[in-house]
């Protein structure tokens, strides 16, 4: 039940934005520079330098391009995750112990009163942030074969580079203790510099109405962020922001277990696809 990953690569094309002119490419150049200021090293600046303005100069970007207001609606919604996302995870306080790995893998929670409960999961990866982005983006609707977790993904509608509509099935739970869920949500992703931002919240889609027998699910804003480690380039600090409403009378004790315990699966299973394409490309042969 990963709210599967999101369009992360669109920089800012700079011959492109040699051809702007007047307010044009100033609104552009503000962008840019917040969401470099994003990826500096310290995660408590990342609220000191998202303001909503980034989102409303971004939206009128977006309008300028030709987009119709549907599409508008979905970049906006987008940024609005993402903005969100950041201003939790740039708050260290109030933040809760759910789980600690034996490698060191960690989730917390933490109560919000304008969100509910929200998790996050801190892991070390034993992998560069761009072959991460390789298989977490560009083969996306290919995670129900590695995370089972997760039993489909599927892109609904691509919106420019940076914004997409996604539709998930949940992969079933041990003793079925959760049964079927669905989500229908609008993915935001900004790369600058060496760090990643993956951002959604559910919307609506008029091709995924909800389906019968499958519980359609709420999730947002979460949030993945990746950057390398300090000590090490070729590791990567891992950062998964979950907010999940999965409806139902489920107790809230067995959504909390089912949640930061899907977390903690999802790093292992993340971990062993990527082992699995490095012996693949090890044992590919030379051209």
């Amino acid at each position: 039940m990963l709210p599967a990953t999101f369009k992360l690569c669109a920089g800012i094309s700079y011959r492109h934005m040699r051809k702007m002119t007047g307010l044009r490419k100033n609104a552009m150049v503000a962008i840019h520079h917040e969401l470099n200021m994003l990826a500096g090293p310290n995660p408590s600046s990342w609220i000191h330098h998202v303001r909503r303005r980034s989102s409303l100069l971004s939206s009128r970007m977006e309008e300028k391009q030709g987009y119709n207001e549907e599409e508008v609606m979905y970049v906006k919604q987008g940024e609005e995750a993402l903005q969100k996302s950041i201003s939790i995870l740039g708050d260290q306080e109030g933040w809760t112990t759910e789980i600690v790995a034996a490698n060191g893998d960690k989730v917390m929670s933490k109560m919000l009163p304008d969100v509910g409960k929200v998790f996050k999961l801190e892991v070390l990866l034993d992998q560069r942030s761009d072959n991460l982005y390789g298989e977490l983006v560009d083969n996306m609707e290919q995670m129900g074969e590695w995370n089972p977790n997760v039993k489909e993904v599927k892109i609904l509608q691509k919106i420019g580079p940076e914004t997409m509509v996604t539709h998930e099935v949940s992969g079933p739970t041990p003793g079925n203790v959760v049964g079927p869920r669905d989500f229908v949500s609008v993915r935001c992703a900004k790369r600058r510099g060496s760090t990643c931002f993956l951002a959604g919240m559910s919307t609506q889609h008029s091709s995924m109405p909800e389906q019968r027998g499958i519980v359609r699910a709420q999730n947002g804003p979460t949030c993945i962020v990746m950057r390398p480690s300090v000590d090490d380039p070729n590791k990567t600090k891992f950062t998964w922001l979950l907010s999940i409403d999965l409806k139902g009378w489920i107790p809230k004790t067995i959504i909390n277990k089912v949640l930061s315990q899907t977390q903690v699966d999802f790093a292992n299973h993340l971990r062993q696809r990527m082992a699995d394409n490095s012996l693949s490309m090890e044992m590919a042969p030379a051209c």
